[in-house]
């Protein structure tokens, strides 16, 4: 697969030099020159694959000329190793609950395919690949858990300093080995832009090995199409037409997958991007004016993004066009106070208790409705990682799984940093 820089057409590289620089030098994000088409008979008969299998399609179809299928396929076994079960609520509002990963987040979905190609690309005499990634909340642990002890590599996660879970910190401070933490004296955006400055240091680059494992590595893009298909796949065994997807968005990255496997032929009928308070893209849509703001931090704290990288790639997929892009894509915002009636309704209603993320594209769900829709919104985290959002009565209510358990009895460090490039590139180029 060839592709080019979203600043400049003219720019051309093959798919391991993205993975490895993760984004080129014009400050753009590289986009695939050709988007492989899905035949029409594996749409048709799409409930006859299994998950797996589904994944192994959209993946050879774009990467099949880089990677043997057979080894694809071995990295997507070790990729999915868990479930992404639909759950109904109502003949037509369904949730797709994509945190029963190890880091119980959809990001697992991403960094664990990440760090399995990386591993697969990577020439034994390279150098130690020094992994940069800024987070809002799940992005880090997803990726802890992803490159945990793989050989070779080196991550550094940048989270903002009070904004995330108590639970999110510790999965991303107790891991050791070849993982790092730095606490960063700001917010997401800030973690973001320091990452974006070390990969534009010339100095830092002639030394260190630099990748980045957010999403705005387009490895970490692709295999978030998978869930897409296997969500449509279930859909379609409950008779289901007229399908919509609702995505909590916060780098935007998520729904830009899912428009990446609509763009590929899965017949979806409408997207919903679904914000909290930090609502530049649905202001976008509303007012045809882009104007990135400094984020405001929300319960839905892995959304709180106010300058979100991926909407350049949606912006390119249709060719900068407003009018299709507002075809295809609603997106609402919801502030705290909504969040938490979303949370209490969804247990209310149906005994459903869910994290605030998924709250929001609950509402979006709501708002958006087209009662004769399928209507799927999709649930990024276990409830767990936010124990402090939910009143006595749900909190009670809530299993905690054992791997959260065990983060009690581990050890926590990071590294307290300011919101200055230079500390960042200080304790790079020492480590």
């Amino acid at each position: 697969m060839k592709l080019y820089s979203t600043n400049n057409k003219n720019l051309s590289v093959s798919f391991k030099e993205a993975v490895f620089t993760s984004f080129p030098s014009d400050k753009g994000l590289y986009m695939p020159w050709h988007i492989p088409k899905l035949s029409e008979c594996f749409i048709q008969n799409i409930t006859d694959y299994s998950f797996l299998e589904m994944a192994l399609e959209i993946a050879y179809s774009f990467i099949g000329e880089d990677i043997p299928k057979k080894d694809l396929e071995k990295i997507i076994k070790e990729t999915i190793s868990f479930d992404a079960p639909l759950v109904s609520l109502e003949e037509n509002l369904a949730v797709l609950e994509l945190f029963h990963g190890p880091s119980l987040a959809f990001k697992d979905f991403g960094a664990r395919f990440m760090s399995r190609l990386m591993a697969y690309l990577s020439d034994k005499n390279d150098k130690t690949l020094d992994i940069l990634v800024a987070t809002s909340g799940d992005t880090g642990g997803a990726v802890a858990l992803g490159f945990l002890g793989v050989e070779g590599t080196r991550v550094t996660i940048l989270y903002p300093k009070g904004k995330i879970s108590e639970i999110q910190r510790k999965q991303l401070t107790t891991n050791g080995q070849n993982i790092r933490a730095l606490e960063v004296n700001g917010t997401f955006d800030d973690c973001q832009a320091l990452v974006k400055m070390a990969f534009n240091d010339a100095e830092l680059n002639s030394k260190l090995r630099l990748t980045s494992a957010n999403s705005i590595n387009i490895s970490r893009l692709l295999p978030q199409t998978f869930y897409y298909l296997y969500a449509y796949a279930q859909a379609v065994k409950k008779n289901k037409k007229d399908i919509v997807f609702v995505v909590p968005s916060g780098n935007f990255g998520n729904i830009g997958a899912g428009l990446l496997a609509y763009k590929s032929g899965l017949p979806v009928k409408h997207f919903v991007a679904a914000t909290n308070v930090n609502d530049t893209v649905p202001v976008y849509l509303q007012k045809g004016s882009y104007e990135p703001k400094p984020s405001i931090q929300t319960l839905s704290n892995a959304m709180d993004v106010g300058n979100p990288s991926n909407w350049v790639r949606i912006t390119d997929l249709f060719n900068e066009s407003l009018d299709s892009l507002r075809n295809l894509i609603s997106a609402y915002s919801f502030t705290d106070s909504e969040t938490m009636n979303g949370i209490n309704e969804l247990y209310e209603k149906y005994n459903y208790i869910a994290c605030p993320h998924t709250a929001v594209a609950y509402l979006a769900a709501k708002k958006y409705n087209h009662p004769q829709d399928f209507t799927i919104f999709l649930s990024t985290a276990h409830p767990c990682k936010f124990m402090d959002v939910y009143p006595e009565n749900l909190k009670n209510k809530i299993i905690i799984p054992e791997q959260v358990k065990e983060l009690d009895h581990k050890i926590s460090s990071a590294t307290p940093l300011e919101n200055n490039f230079s500390d960042l590139k200080t304790f790079l180029m020492n480590s």
